[in-house]
């Protein structure tokens, strides 16, 4: 007799680790926008604007009054 339990098992295993690989990917792929989104949001808290970078993901937060004495 073949154990069941076992099987059922396995088949969890490959589930998890099938949807731990799509994930992964996802987040390997959108990762720059996504981090990129966060810093967008981090900026507007505390009151300082966003500047877009070269690629995704280089975005960062610059302080508008610095910037208007370095001008």
């Amino acid at each position: 007799m073949i154990n069941k339990k076992g099987q059922a098992l396995v088949e969890y295993v490959l589930i998890v680790a099938i949807i731990s690989i799509i994930t992964i990917s996802i987040v390997s792929y959108f990762g720059g926008y996504l981090k990129d989104s966060i810093t967008k949001t981090s900026c507007s808290l505390v009151d300082k604007e966003y500047e877009e970078g070269p690629r995704p993901g280089q975005g960062k937060c610059i302080d508008p009054k610095t910037e208007e004495l370095n001008s």
